[in-house]
This record gives C-alpha cells, structure tokens and sequence, in this order.
C-alpha cells in the first residue's frame, strides 16, 4: 500500500486535514503519520516493512497501523478481535507474520509470544502492544500482495484471501466514480474493519480520497446515524441489517439526505424494505455483489430508478467480465440463471497457504467461479439468486432457500428471514423459517404461508416450521450467520412439536 500512503503523506504536507473520527474524537493525518512513523520503528527498525498481523478494530490504530505498512513497503493481514486461539493459530501458520500488533488482552488470548519467538513486546498505538521476530523479511513472498483479509472458508477454517494494491486501487476508485465521490469527501466504515471489503471500501478508499473517514468502535445505529450526519459523511457501506436498522431509527426524518449513496451487499435483500429505509433515510440505497476474491465487482448508480438500484445487484464495474455459465459449459442467455464467473481488476492473487501464495483455481480464459447462481438481464445488470449450495433437500426435491426468503421478506411484517435446513428422519431435510419482525410481535405458520400463497409461491418450497426470534445469527463482519441460523433453527426445532 505504498503508493496510497506516499500520496496520503504528500497531502499532509501540504495541508493538515482531519483524517479519522472515531469513538475517540477527531484526529488529524499528521498526528496519524506520527503514529505511524513510530509504529514503523519499533516494527521493523531496519527500515525494510514486512508482513504485520494486525487486530483492526474501527479505530484511528487501524489508519496508522496501515500507513505504517504503507510507508515501509510492507503488507498487512487484518483479523477480527473475536478471531478465537484456534483460528488465529491457523491464519498465523498461514501467513507466517514478521510482527503481530494487537491490544495485550488480544496477544495473551491468541497466544502470541508462543506462536511468534522475536523481541520482547513494545507498547505502541497509546496501549497497544506490538511483537516482531528476529530477522530480516521477505515480502517477495506475497507475490505483490500487500492486503490480506481473512474469509471462512466451508471447513470452517480462515482463508488468507491476498489482493493487490492495484486490485485495492482500481475497487476503490470505481466505487468511487460510480458514486460521484471528489477529493476531500467525508466517508464512513460502520461495519468492522478486519474483512477484506470492509477493508478496501473503508480504509483505503478513504486514503485515496483524502478526507475524514467516520468509524464506529460498536454498532449502535443511533450512533451511526449522529455521527455520519455531523460528519457531514457522503457514503458508507454495510449489511442490510444495518441499512434496516438505521431507517427504522431515522423514523423518516431525512437525517441522511447529505449522504450521496449507502452501498448494501453481503446478505438477502428485499426491494420494498430497503425503499423504505432509503425513503426514511433520506438518501439511495445501492444493491451491490462482490467477495473477498473479487472486490465490489459490481454496482448500479444512484440516479438508476429503484427497480435498477433496489431490485437486482448492479452492472460489473468498467473493465470486470461477470458471466452465467449452464451445466454444460455454455454461457448461460440473458434471463436464465447459472454458476457465476468472474475476472477482472480486483481478481485475488491467490490464498495464504504457508507464508506464500497459493494461486486460485481459474478457468482455462481466467475466470473465478464464485459459487453463486448468476442471472443476467438484457440491459448488462445482475441479479444474485443465491449460493450453488443454498438448498434444501426434501425427500430428493432441491428447494432454493433464496426463492423463499425473497418470497417471505416482501410481506409488510417481515424485517428479517433467514430460511434453515432442520433434519427429518424420513424426508432428510425440512423447511425451517427464522423471522425478526418489524413490530417485535409473534408471527405464526399460518401466516406466513397465507402470504407465500398470496405471491404465488409453489407450496411445495413453503417453510413447514417458523419460528419468531429478536434477531438473526450474524458473523465477526455483521453479515448473515448461515451456519449459526442452521444451528439455532435446528435448536427451537427440537424443542417444538412437530405440526404434522
């Protein structure tokens, strides 16, 4: 990230700007370069940057910890505070750091100093603690990666997912672009900064802008909304449940109208929520698809109508090719879905397997299958319609779980769906439906399929089992929590009389 972070430092030279507000106050990019400056020294007193571990947390550490990086040549692996020992372990045996930065709570939980034998630790970032071997270290290594984000893989174990500064810079400028984003403008990170897309589209593209970037230590949505507001913020990303949640708070205020586009991707859509929250908020609400592999490869515009921005998943970004492909290896035709491939300018170098990179496993022309169901429309936008894997099989009979939370979110009393596997000694596998309701109250079987009927879905993909919780299962980065909804329908199902 060296050539972000010179650009980041000619800028501070020139002129002082406020780089970072955070739940600490605001922070200029010369006290950012400071920190930096010093963190550099006791990471790497030789001069040349090697590969960091860093704990990022949404806080100004994470700016300086990345231009420390940055400014020493170095590369940087982000990984969530609630990381466990275990995959700590297994991320630290892939990425084999030459230091590891983190709160001292941290270290001692992950086991640090037995995992990594150097110096002693340094205090550093005002309480933080740093660790770095003994040794001079080779970037060479990462083939040109300088980002590293950690991603569940099926097994359960992280996976390295290793970009490029020129995947970084050409996600980040387009997004950039698309959103009429200039120089200077305020963005925000409300999501947590240790994923890879969290990373790009919170930290490095607000260096590439220059401006205030807005971060929230804990997600509290009245907070976000106060704070992105004040902040004067001209776009943020995040999770659906967090656009959701913020519209219910804005309460149709408008409090967001400065606010060109809040970008949604990372879990199931409904078109009429998101319509309200964006009519409550005050700004548009963009549907976008993309993956640690492939940085935010697509995207609509937010003067699109709502049917475009709302109702599919954007059109690729310049220069990325995103197609179908049918089960006989053709290209699947407009309006018919397939397996998702995609190449372009944020493609991954490849996985972190032993301290090295482990190229993707790519199509004879270069493409990266996804593992989504792609369909595309005659106008060149996209719509995901769901995981290669996310079906149930009920009595042989493949049933999409996407078809049915789509079908299930449009009801008016829905906030949020998630539709779960429970298993069945006969059949295999049933229905299950996880609902979050907008009013907080109880919802029945009854009436779920009296509106699954009313939209004219098949009654054989019809949930058999519903059960009202607070709120869905989320991951370390606030998307939908698939294997902890699995689990937790599989629980209230064991504990309810089967209806039949």
């Amino acid at each position: 990230m060296r050539q972000v972070a010179r650009e980041f430092q000619q800028r501070a030279e020139q002129a002082d700007f406020v780089a970072v507000i955070d739940d600490e106050g605001s922070h200029t990019a010369r006290e950012m370069l400071a920190e930096a400056a010093r963190l550099a020294e006791v990471m790497f007193p030789d001069g040349d940057g090697g590969t960091v571990m860093l704990q990022a947390d949404n806080s100004w550490r994470t700016v300086a910890a990345s231009l420390a990086v940055g400014l020493t040549g170095g590369v940087l692996a982000v990984v969530n505070r609630h990381t466990t020992r275990a995959e700590f372990a297994a991320a630290f045996e892939d990425i084999c750091p030459d230091a590891v930065v983190a709160e001292p709570s941290a270290m001692e939980e992950w086991a640090v100093p037995e995992l990594l034998q150097g110096r002693t630790d340094d205090a550093v970032l005002d309480g933080w603690t740093c660790r770095s071997a003994v040794g001079r270290p080779d970037i060479s290594r990462w083939s040109g990666g300088v980002l590293i984000g950690l991603t569940s893989g099926s097994t359960g174990r992280p996976k390295g997912v290793v970009q490029s500064e020129a995947a970084l810079r050409y996600a980040g400028s387009s997004t950039i672009d698309i959103n009429g984003l200039t120089r200077g403008d305020a963005v925000a990170a409300i999501v947590p900064l240790s994923s890879t897309a969290a990373y790009c589209f919170g930290v490095y593209l607000s260096l590439l802008l220059r401006g205030p970037l807005v971060l929230l230590g804990k997600w509290d949505r009245a907070v976000a909304l106060r704070r992105m507001a004040d902040a004067d913020v001209r776009w943020t990303m995040c999770v659906p449940t967090m656009a959701l949640q913020m519209g219910a708070e804005a309460a149709g205020s408008g409090i967001l109208a400065g606010v060109r586009a809040i970008t949604v991707g990372g879990g199931p859509m409904d078109q009429g929520a998101l319509a309200r929250a964006e009519q409550s908020l005050g700004t548009k609400i963009l549907r976008v698809f993309g993956m640690s592999e492939c940085l935010g490869h697509t995207s609509p515009r937010p003067d699109e109508p709502e049917e475009i921005r709302l109702g599919r998943d954007g059109r690729p970004f310049p220069g990325t090719d995103l197609r179908a492909m049918t089960p006989d290896g053709a290209e699947a035709a407009p309006g018919t879905s397939g397996r998702a491939q995609v190449r372009g300018p944020s493609l991954f170098l490849g996985y972190a397997r032993d301290g090295r990179v482990e190229p993707p496993a790519l199509t004879d022309d270069g493409y990266f299958p996804t593992g989504d169901l792609l369909m595309t429309h005659e106008d060149g936008t996209v719509s995901i319609m769901g995981r290669e894997k996310d079906v149930i099989i009920r009595g042989g009979r493949n049933i999409d779980i996407t078809e049915i939370e789509r079908a299930v979110a449009s009801y008016p009393r829905v906030a949020r769906a998630c539709v779960a596997a429970v298993p069945d000694e006969v059949l295999g596998e049933r229905v299950a439906l996880l609902v979050v309701t907008e009013d907080g109250d109880g919802i029945d079987l009854a009436e779920v399929t009296g509106h699954l009927e009313s939209v004219g879905l098949s009654k054989t993909k019809w949930p058999e089992f519903v059960y009202g919780i607070e709120e869905l299962p989320q991951t370390k980065v606030g998307k939908l929590d698939r294997f902890g909804a699995r689990d937790l329908a599989r629980r209230l199902h064991t504990r309810t009389p089967d209806p039949a």
